[in-house]
């Protein structure tokens, strides 16, 4: 059952497929590995994927170190270049699907991710094939899950739009009686200035009379009744707590000015020489 946020942001329909060479080529991928440090592999990665203004952009920042640490992970595990250009497209895809919605879609983007691992795990022509081996998939699920969907909310965060919601609230049965005041308090402040004092007050009474009288009223006065019982249940918890602790300090007080009943010796006992 979908809800009226998730109509606003409708979750798109992603199938997994294989993105082997889809963002890193084999060209790309040698020159990434000429890169020996890592200053040179993030200047690399930097000009690849354009984000040779990180050091003022946050999010090219938060990007570029993703893709860095990807690429450390590969070179740890000793992957080949064609592992390593599907694992950097597979978690590429889950920051896509991660980011197109403001919205919670996290067991989305998981189930996404076990798709397109799997795609690359079982060779089953044209549909997926096998890229990674049986014992590398629990290592790259490990990584995956201890590093970006650790981070997933942070992730989301810095690259979704805020959402704000505005709350407005009407009562069924009670007529709109707020323009109608308006229009005559206008009305009345543009006569204010020929009224005279007596007359300025009798108007005023006469439209907090009309306040009390609306079907308003009985609303503001259960709203005000219930502030009145929360402050003074709160102050009345506040005062046992302050009791309990000057009966506490009291207590403490009254022990330390206690005299002490054990009396130190003032000399020892002098054993008898023989």
């Amino acid at each position: 059952m979908t809800t009226e946020w998730e109509n606003l942001w409708p979750s798109k329909v992603h199938k997994a497929r294989i993105c082997v060479w889809r963002d890193l080529n084999m060209q790309q991928m040698e020159v990434i590995g000429k890169a020996q440090t890592g200053e040179e592999l993030k200047r690399v990665l930097a000009e690849l994927f354009s984000l040779t203004w990180a050091e003022v952009d946050q999010r090219a920042a938060i990007l570029l170190e993703l893709y860095y640490y990807i690429m450390l992970f590969c070179r740890e595990q000793e992957f080949n270049d064609a592992q390593t250009s599907c694992l950097f497209s597979i978690i590429k895809e889950t920051h896509e699907v991660c980011i197109e919605t403001p919205l919670g879609n996290i067991e989305q983007c998981y189930n996404y991710f076990t798709e397109l691992l799997l795609c690359h795990t079982v060779r089953r022509p044209p549909f997926s094939t096998d890229i990674f081996t049986l014992d590398q998939v629990p290592l790259i699920t490990d990584y995956v899950l201890n590093t970006y969907f650790r981070h997933f909310k942070l992730y989301k965060y810095v690259f979704t739009s805020q959402v704000r919601l505005d709350i407005s609230l009407s009562y069924c049965g009670l007529p709109e009686l707020e323009s109608q005041l308006k229009s005559s308090g206008s009305v009345e402040l543009e006569d204010s200035s020929s009224l005279s004092t007596q007359e300025k007050e009798q108007a005023t009474f006469a439209e907090d009379a009309m306040q009390a009288e609306s079907p308003m009223a009985p609303l503001k006065n259960y709203i005000k009744e219930q502030l009145a019982l929360e402050v003074s249940h709160l102050l009345s918890t506040v005062e046992e707590k302050l009791r309990a602790n000057e009966q506490n300090l009291n207590s403490q007080l009254a022990l330390l000015e206690e005299p002490s009943n054990s009396k130190k010796p003032h000399g020892g006992s002098k054993g008898k020489r023989k």
